[in-house]
């Protein structure tokens, strides 16, 4: 029997989802498990997988509808079933006409691999079965819903050299063709292709390598911009660094790692770090705290957030309790919400709640910057590159890894002799893990 498909609520505050694209195409047979589509909220963008088999009979949510949670977004149901009765009670939801998705000028009437930003949307059964050809989608011209590759499309495919083979071009077309670089088996022709049939693309070919590219923002990217912008109006704020010698946390990681090996858990200094800054944001509570309709909320424990880069933009989930947990536990709950944000599979209620946020660009070879704020918190810690570095101790040269901590704070709240002590505390303990046990 018939079923809607409801938008998903995929977490306690998600109250409703656009739709940002949809990975199957009417008709398309789908096995339960499949990605129907990508959903967008407030805070990330999550895949949807079917709830069920069957065939994709009807899509009441097109790409960037916004549905509240619960609400109908799509049917599925047996192949030519009956589905008047469910129409008749879901409203067709179309996406708004006032954000285009881009604005680059098309050079041609139809291209192929149909997704710019290197995702090509096919429906499950045209990906299974171009894999079983050995054919890459990228060349393959979708005629789906929204550019989308059907089966057909994928079984009446033909290879450019093969369709180059059966093409008749008069000489003057072929030159002009050759010399603008155009691909003459993408002119949708019956017959011989002609002079007449070029020089329509020709424009096109020249006006986009003079035009700029042009994408609205939307989705993830969207509401960063949004929110980086909010914050940098919001706190005023001020960046204090410090260096640590960091080569007693080096030691401390590399006696620890063995144990955790040994229990099928990673340790990163990451994980050091969160653990170290729940210890030191204990002994100052106003930087643990948040400012809210200008309120001073300060917060009884520590819920830290990681800055998890992807593809698709910034994603800060937090381990909640991190003074109530070992080294251990916050390591395996870290390296589980960062394989969480790279499925795509991040709970909303990992994105709230946080009362601190590390931003580590170590990796990148950066030594020092100034991370934004994550309102509605107080300050964040940017982590910087371990640097061989001369120093003198005990009158004598000699090499340290010398780590910069960058953090940033708003100034409403914590001034600079505080930042400075918070600082001056996290690197004694960074200097001296061992601390943690007193």
């Amino acid at each position: 029997m018939a079923q809607l498909i409801v938008m998903p609520k995929f977490g306690l505050t998600m109250t409703e989802g656009t739709i940002a694209s949809w990975n199957v195409a009417v008709g398309d047979t789908i096995s339960e498990g499949d990605i129907l589509c990508e959903i967008e909220t407030d805070k990330l963008t999550n895949e949807f997988e079917s709830p069920r088999a069957g065939v994709l009979l009807k899509i009441i949510a097109t790409e960037g509808s916004e549905i509240p949670c619960l609400e109908p977004i799509a049917i599925v149901g047996e192949a030519n079933e009956d589905i008047s009765g469910l129409l008749s009670d879901a409203p067709t939801c179309e996406a708004k006409t006032d954000e285009p998705v881009s604005t680059t000028p098309a050079t041609t009437a139809a291209t192929a691999g149909n997704a710019t930003d290197g995702r090509v949307k096919a429906s499950p059964l045209a990906k299974k079965l171009a894999k079983e050809k050995g054919l890459d989608l990228q060349l393959v011209i979708g005629t789906g819903n929204n550019g989308s590759i059907t089966v057909d499309d994928v079984k009446n495919y033909t290879p450019a050299s093969q369709a180059a083979d059966n093409l008749t071009v008069s000489p003057v077309a072929k030159k002009m063709a050759a010399t603008a670089g155009i691909d003459l088996t993408t002119i949708n022709r019956d017959g011989r292709i002609m002079k007449k049939d070029v020089e329509p693309l020709l424009s096109g070919v020249h006006s986009t390598e003079a035009a700029p590219e042009s994408i609205v923002l939307k989705g993830m990217r969207k509401t960063i911009a949004k929110r980086m912008s909010e914050s940098w109006s919001t706190s005023p704020r001020v960046t204090y660094t410090r260096p640590v010698d960091a080569t007693a946390l080096k030691e401390f990681r590399s006696k620890l790692k063995p144990e955790f090996n040994k229990r099928g858990l990673k340790l990163t200094f990451n994980h050091i770090m969160m653990k170290i800054c729940a210890q030191t944001l204990l002994e100052f509570p106003h930087i643990n705290g948040s400012l809210v309709d200008n309120t001073l909320i300060l917060h009884p424990h520590v819920h830290i957030g990681l800055a998890i880069g992807l593809d698709s933009g910034l994603l800060v989930p937090n381990v909640k309790n991190c003074d109530l947990k070992s080294l251990s536990q916050i390591a395996q709950e870290t390296e589980q919400l960062i394989a969480e944000a790279k499925a795509g599979r991040t709970n909303m209620d990992d994105l709230t709640g946080g009362t601190f946020t590390l931003s580590n660009l170590g990796a990148y070879g950066i030594t020092s910057f100034s991370p934004i704020i994550n309102q509605p918190e107080l300050a964040i810690l940017g982590i910087d590159a371990m640097v061989d570095t001369p120093v003198v101790i005990d009158s004598q040269i000699v090499i340290r890894p010398i780590m910069n901590l960058s953090l940033t704070a708003d100034h409403r709240i914590i001034d600079g002799a505080l930042a400075a002590q918070f600082l001056q505390r996290l690197a004694e303990y960074l200097e001296n893990p061992a601390l943690l046990s007193v």
